[in-house]
């Protein structure tokens, strides 16, 4: 029972570390979206500080200056989460749907350099391509339009900049309106209001390799009616990332610049077995089990420093120091001399 009690304790304080690998860089108490208009304009009149940098990003905006173009979509596989961290939902969705990717996003270059506008759970952001790439843990792409087409870039980043300065939320129930946007919409939606359409949506039920997550997929179904207006349904269509054949990536309007880099293993010709396997289930399952584990080996360390947080705790600390329990070798201080001859 003890055992039992100690797992839960473990999952109720479990913590990713961080929504997003940029989070580090919001400074104390800042609220709302770090990346929107607000922000953006406080860091250019000084009111934040300007953003952290170090070798690796420095690296990675050349080769963005270098390589990137206005109107290009840049995609990546991240590491977004769900339930507390514990569901890893960028993986599901790149091997549910067969595609390297998770996330995409528009490039704009703004004072010489290569921002993205995409959106997050913080709703429509905008980045500079070096901070972006630091959410990055797997393939990187980028797709640029067609010559014949490339006209239509400016109302492309119009509507990409407009959605930014509404800041439109994110939609959780990844349904197709503009009442909220999740990420590959905003970038489907910008090109369609130019009237190009890079690829269809596609019913959730008719993922390729969804048939290997039939646990998550009921899981998915059934939670989302607890905690959405409008639930997430296997029949519901979405944009996707995509691979060579579908989504995205597989746009006919579209021409390679790079990736997907680097090679993943999941990028394998999609399996033909439509027969349900709980092997997807099982390697989500395995995951979700590791990062207990660990919160569980960590759980001491951590409640020792919620607790060292309490304001009653650390004054009793700091009031005791060291030779606390032996109170007549304290040093006679004024006020102690002062009390005592009283």
């Amino acid at each position: 029972m003890i055992w039992f009690c100690c797992w839960m304790i473990a999952l109720w304080n479990y913590e990713q570390g961080a929504a997003e690998a940029t989070d580090w860089m919001k400074p104390p108490g800042w609220t709302g979206n770090f990346w929107g208009p607000a922000a953006t304009r406080a860091r250019l009149t000084g009111q934040l500080p300007p953003l952290p940098t170090n070798e690796a990003m420095t690296r990675c905006g050349c080769w963005g200056r270098s390589v990137l173009r206005e109107g290009d979509i840049v995609f990546r596989f991240g590491d977004a989460r769900a339930l507390r961290g514990m569901f890893p939902l960028s993986r599901f969705i790149a091997k549910a749907t067969g595609s390297p990717f998770s996330h995409t996003g528009i490039v704009a270059v703004e004072d010489g350099s290569p921002v993205v506008y995409d959106c997050s759970s913080a709703g429509v952001q905008r980045q500079p391509f070096e901070v972006w790439m630091l959410d990055c843990v797997g393939a990187l792409g980028v797709k640029r339009l067609k010559p014949e087409h490339r006209r239509h870039i400016p109302g492309v980043i119009s509507y990409c900049r407009a959605k930014f300065e509404q800041q439109v939320p994110f939609d959780y129930g990844f349904h197709l309106d503009d009442a909220a946007l999740y990420c590959v919409e905003l970038t489907e939606n910008a090109f369609r209001s130019q009237g190009m359409a890079l690829s269809q949506p596609v019913r959730i039920g008719d993922w390729e390799h969804l048939t290997s997550y039939p646990l998550t997929a009921f899981a998915i179904q059934y939670g989302t009616r607890l905690v959405l207006e409008r639930p997430i349904t296997l029949e519901q269509t979405v944009y996707l990332p995509g691979n060579e054949h579908q989504g995205v990536w597989g746009s006919p309007l579209l021409e390679t610049v790079v990736g997907p880099e680097p090679k993943q293993d999941w990028e394998a010709a999609p399996s033909q077995d439509s027969r349900l396997s709980l092997r997807g289930d099982l390697e989500l399952a395995v995951f979700a089990a590791g990062e207990l584990r660990r919160s569980y080996a960590e759980l001491p360390v951590r409640l020792v420093c919620d607790l060292v947080q309490v304001p009653q705790v650390r004054e009793l600390l700091v009031d005791r120091g060291p030779s606390e329990p032996n109170r007549k070798n304290r040093p006679l201080t004024r006020e102690r001399k002062r009390v005592i001859t009283e």
